[in-house]
């Protein structure tokens, strides 16, 4: 059951970061969910110590927990950005 909650809150959170960011029409829902993922683990470990999301936690609605994964992916859509076009947005 954790690993379809860790999936759906990738999903959701690929695709905030991803309107944040004007890049929602190129991405669809396996990207999102991806750059969810893997931006909820490079905000653990940019930005986990930093806003207290860093441990893993119980719930995984946390504030801290949802805001290190949501910066996570906004940082990484902006490295894509700036490989792919040579800008951030």
């Amino acid at each position: 059951m954790g690993w379809i909650l860790a999936i759906i809150m990738g999903g959701i959170m690929g695709w905030l970061a991803s309107k944040v960011m004007n890049r929602d029409a190129d991405m669809g829902i396996f990207m999102n969910i991806i750059v969810g993922c893997v931006g909820s683990i490079l905000g653990r470990l940019l930005f986990g110590w930093l806003l207290g999301g860093g441990r893993l936690r119980d719930s995984a609605f946390d504030p801290m927990t949802l805001l290190t994964s949501f910066l996570g992916a906004v940082v990484l859509l902006g490295v894509v950005n700036l490989v792919k076009r040579g800008s951030i947005r």
